[in-house]
């Protein structure tokens, strides 16, 4: 896949402007210790288990991660195949499909019809990639409410905190069927769950002051996901990494994607009319957006950031507005996710093998 973007300028500067990042997990099985250096190609790429979408603003000052439902029917563009040709448009279909179709450009391709959004950058990652992540800073440190019990996935966790990494972490990001209920809608929320605590893990160590960390970094993504030509150097990402340095965690959002039960499709999500259109103008018009809503399926408070009884367990405010800056949009209670400075915790359910 060839994806032209702006390239940070000569001394480490961060990249100017707005950035958009497609980050697509794979749920393959097949080689999870390795990849082949071509992301183009599609063979042995499964399916888009996971398919999320960074969105720095352009003036650095605040972020907006979108998680996508992989059970989300949606429509599918006509996809280049890399063997010549092209795949196909489905009018409807599963999002999870998408990478399938030709490799991550699908996706990307996919997710900027949905959005209205253009997309210059994309990694393809599986399971083994992102815990590599956490072997690199050393262990994320988790909180889990209730355990975690899955043996699909091969996870026990106990309540509390725990710093996993390796295989456990592997584990916890793929665990569906042991947190919240049961469900992807679920297993969204407890991956934010690890993805804030790796922003503050990284955000605690200095990583993103440290020009040796921050390559050091770098070097782990290069070589355990699959990058695409736009994103593939070092200086690319480390200026990305720059240019996310002094947002404060309160200013970076996540959330799911705003989707509900299908009526056509059983056991299928569908966007929630209206309420993805206030996402998608977010994005498009890169504005900073405050999270009214509940932390989802998977994921409750920590006890030490709960809420008073008569409050719903929404995300504090962002950090103020730099002067003359619009204040930040309020999305709906509808929209579920927290900030990457909100401490939650894993909601386990027990699962019989």
């Amino acid at each position: 896949m060839h994806l032209a973007g702006p390239k940070p300028p000569p001394g480490l500067d961060a990249i100017k402007g707005e950035v958009n990042v497609l980050v697509v997990g794979t749920d393959t099985r097949k080689d999870q210790a390795g990849f082949e250096h071509e992301l183009s190609a599609s063979s042995g790429r499964g399916n888009n288990d996971v398919t999320i979408l960074v969105h720095i603003a352009a003036d650095h000052q605040s972020a907006l991660v979108v998680s996508f439902p992989r059970d989300l029917m949606v429509p599918i563009p006509s996809c280049p195949n890399p063997a010549g040709g092209s795949y196909g448009a489905s009018s409807i279909a599963m999002l999870n499909e998408s990478l399938s179709r030709g490799g991550p450009a699908c996706p990307v391709l996919t997710i900027e019809k949905l959005t209205g959004i253009d997309i210059p950058y994309a990694a393809l990652v599986d399971f083994d990639g992102a815990a590599t992540m956490a072997d690199a800073v050393g262990g994320v440190t988790v909180c889990v409410a209730t355990p975690i019990h899955d043996p699909n996935v091969g996870l026990d966790l106990p309540a509390g905190e725990d710093t996993i990494s390796g295989d456990t972490a592997r584990a916890f990001l793929r665990t569906r069927h042991g947190v919240g209920d049961g469900s992807d809608l679920g297993r969204i929320s407890n991956q934010q769950i690890y993805l804030s605590a790796l922003a503050r893990t990284i955000k605690s160590q200095g990583v993103l002051n440290n020009p040796i960390k921050l390559f050091s970094i770098a070097k782990v993504a290069t070589s355990s996901l699959q990058l695409s030509d736009s994103l593939g150097h070092l200086d690319t990402l480390a200026g990305i990494a720059l240019a996310v340095k002094n947002i404060p965690l309160a200013n970076i959002a996540m959330i799911q994607y705003p989707a509900g039960s299908s009526p056509l499709y059983p056991n299928r999500v569908v966007p929630v009319a209206g309420v993805d259109n206030l996402v998608n103008t977010a994005l498009q018009q890169d504005q900073r957006v405050q999270l009214t809503g509940s932390t989802g399926r998977g994921a409750v408070l920590s006890p030490t950031q709960s809420a008073a009884p008569t409050s719903p367990p929404t995300s504090p405010p962002p950090s103020p507005s730099p002067s003359g800056a619009p204040a930040p949009v309020a999305l709906p209670s509808t929209v579920q996710g927290q900030s990457a400075d909100q401490q939650t915790c894993s909601k386990g359910v027990t699962v019989r093998g």
